[in-house]
């Protein structure tokens, strides 16, 4: 995506650099948050970007005391969409295959 210049790329296991690591060091680097949406009819604040050990990357949610982590695959996206957002959506076609 054009006008985002140059990122630092975060090694995976192993020292390698993945495409899920790349996906994620760009998310890190370019997703605005915190942000709110809906999961399940449920208001959530989105607080972080994360990557589990396996290299899911999960959005790391509040309401309350209470965190859950929800795979970033799965996430629904808010509207207004924050800055950044595009990420996400080349991460899932990615993921998509396409």
């Amino acid at each position: 995506m054009a006008g985002y210049g140059l990122v630092r790329l975060e090694r995976g296991e192993r020292g390698r650099i993945t495409p899920n690591t790349a996906f994620y060091t760009l998310l890190d680097q370019h997703l605005e948050t915190p942000f709110e949406t809906k999961i399940l009819g449920v208001t959530v604040t989105v607080e972080r970007i994360d990557m589990t050990d396996d290299e899911q990357i999960i959005a790391i949610c509040r309401r309350g005391r209470s965190l859950q982590a929800i795979p970033i695959l799965d996430l629904p996206l808010p509207k207004p969409r924050p800055a950044g957002v595009e990420w996400i959506e080349a991460y899932r076609c990615w993921a998509a295959g396409g």
